[in-house]
C-alpha cells in the first residue's frame, strides 16, 4: 500500500509518505500542494489531509484535489478533514450550548481574544493562515468536480477503510474540540 499524508505538520504517520510545504523533520518530504505533485499518475492507494485545505485559496484547493485524483490508483481513496463552517455558525447562533461555551472560553484564553463568540469566530477564520473555511456541501462539490465518487462523511478517526482509521490528531486540542470543529469526507477515485 502506498499512502500519502498531505500537509502533515507535526502529525507524522508511520507507514505513510508524510509531506508538508514546511517539513518539520527529516521524515517529512517537501511538497507544495499549490503545484503539480511530484508523483506519477495512479501511484497511491490512500491520501490523507488534515486541516490543510483551508490554508489554500478555494481555487488552489480545487486544483490540489484534482492532483489527488491524478496520483491515486483507480478505487484509491482520499480523506480530507477540515474545519467546518457549520461549527462556526453554531458557535454564533447557539453560543449558550455547554460545549460551545467551553470552546469559546478555551479559545479566548488560549488565543488572547475577547471572550465572545464573535471574537472567537473572527479569530478562527483569520488565524493560522486560514484562507477558506468549507462547509460539507462545498467540499463535496469540489471533490465531485475533481472526479471523486462515493463521497461519504466520516467521524473523526473512523472509516470503513482500516488504513484511514485513527489518523486525525485529536490530542492537539482539549478533548472533543477537534471533533467539534472538524468534518471529514472520503471520496473514491
Amino acid at each position: 500500500m502506498r499512502k500519502l499524508n498531505l500537509g502533515c505538520g507535526w502529525n507524522v504517520l508511520e507507514g505513510w509518505i508524510n509531506s508538508d510545504a514546511n517539513p518539520t523533520s527529516p521524515d517529512v518530504i517537501h511538497l507544495n500542494v499549490e503545484n503539480k505533485f511530484p508523483f506519477t499518475d495512479n501511484e497511491f492507494d490512500y491520501i490523507f489531509s488534515e486541516h490543510m485545505i483551508e490554508h489554500l485559496p478555494y481555487e488552489v484547493g480545487s486544483r490540489s484535489l484534482k492532483e489527488c485524483y491524478r496520483v491515486l490508483k483507480p478505487r484509491g481513496v482520499v480523506r480530507v478533514s477540515t474545519p467546518d463552517l457549520a461549527f462556526l455558525v453554531d458557535l454564533y447562533t447557539n453560543s449558550e450550548a455547554d460545549v460551545n461555551k467551553r470552546y469559546i472560553q478555551w479559545a479566548a484564553k488560549s488565543f488572547s481574544v475577547f471572550c465572545s463568540n464573535t471574537h472567537v469566530i473572527n479569530n478562527f477564520v483569520r488565524a493560522w493562515g486560514h484562507l477558506f473555511i468549507y462547509d460539507e456541501k462545498t467540499l463535496r462539490s469540489s471533490l465531485e468536480a475533481a472526479g471523486f465518487r462515493n463521497i461519504k462523511r466520516c467521524l473523526i478517526n473512523e472509516s470503513v477503510h482500516e488504513d484511514l482509521k485513527n489518523l486525525e490528531n485529536d490530542s492537539r486540542l482539549p478533548e472533543g474540540f477537534v471533533a467539534l470543529e472538524t468534518f471529514t469526507l472520503e471520496g473514491e477515485r
